[in-house]
């Protein structure tokens, strides 16, 4: 039988709309597959008009993440234009459901990436500008800190775009052609307090075979490739930082200027 994507979807909207946990979906109507999940995606992006998307988020880029979220390998998702923000911006507590943040580098392609093998190389020439970012992710699932994702189950966390909420994007490096980019420090602070830290190298290795992996993943084949002007956050160096409340939030990498956000 051929899955029909579109009532996942509607389930995972009607979710958001009212406030109650995404999943686990009802086995008649839930995704089976990876690809399942990605169709979903699909559906789901044209039901809140963000096809084509502002661009895209890769979670689960460091072993530590794929273990956590239970994934065996990187897992995208699409974001909606409505959820980028500039850096300072600040966002309210109650519009989103169990936030958490994570520490992430960001890029702007200048480029189109056809969707397809490619290498770090090709995915570097592809892109614009670079800047640290903010990744505002939710618990949509269940008690933090993350519900039981085995539950919800893989598929379902693709269809759902892999927790993403929001992102805020920090100024674009000067020249960020000239930074080692395998070796760049990155830390997240909430209020002040660290709460953790990382380095490029946590990316699949470099941040630029993370690019080069969502440009050849099925969720970019679905979309129609990655296109200029699109934002494309490669990943968190850290696990996520579930909040407890309103608060302050800064992502550094060293080289870069600060993301900050704030939630009222």
């Amino acid at each position: 039988m051929t899955f029909d994507p579109a009532p996942a979807a509607l389930a995972l909207h009607q979710a958001r709309l009212a406030r109650r946990p995404a999943g686990p979906l009802p086995a008649d109507i839930a995704p089976r597959t990876e690809g399942d999940g990605v169709a979903v995606q699909l559906a789901l992006a044209q039901r809140l008009a963000a096809n084509p998307p502002a661009g895209f988020k890769i979670g689960a880029t460091a072993k530590k993440m794929q273990d956590y979220l239970g994934l065996s390998g990187p897992a995208a998702g699409f974001m909606a234009p409505a959820g980028l923000h500039a850096s300072g911006v600040a966002l309210n507590w109650s519009d989103f459901r169990s936030p958490g943040v994570e520490c992430e580098i960001g890029v702007r392609l200048r480029h189109d990436l056809p969707p397809g093998p490619c290498d770090p190389a090709s995915a570097a020439a592809a892109v614009g500008d670079l800047f640290a970012a903010i990744e505002v992710v939710e618990n949509r699932y269940g008690p933090p800190p993350a519900g039981d994702l085995k539950a919800v189950g893989t598929p379902t966390l693709i269809a759902d775009q892999v927790f993403h909420a929001a992102a805020v994007l920090g100024d674009p490096a000067g020249d960020w052609r000239s930074l080692d980019l395998l070796s760049v420090p990155g830390r997240i602070q909430v209020d002040g307090t660290p709460r953790g830290e990382g380095h490029g190298a946590d990316l699949l290795g470099h941040p630029m075979q993370a690019l080069a992996w969502l440009a050849g993943s099925a969720v970019a084949r679905a979309f129609g490739g990655l296109k200029a002007g699109q934002v494309v956050m490669l990943g968190s160096v850290t696990p996520p930082i579930w909040l407890d409340g309103p608060c302050d939030v800064t992502v550094a990498f060293e080289r870069l200027p600060e993301a900050r956000l704030r939630f009222v």
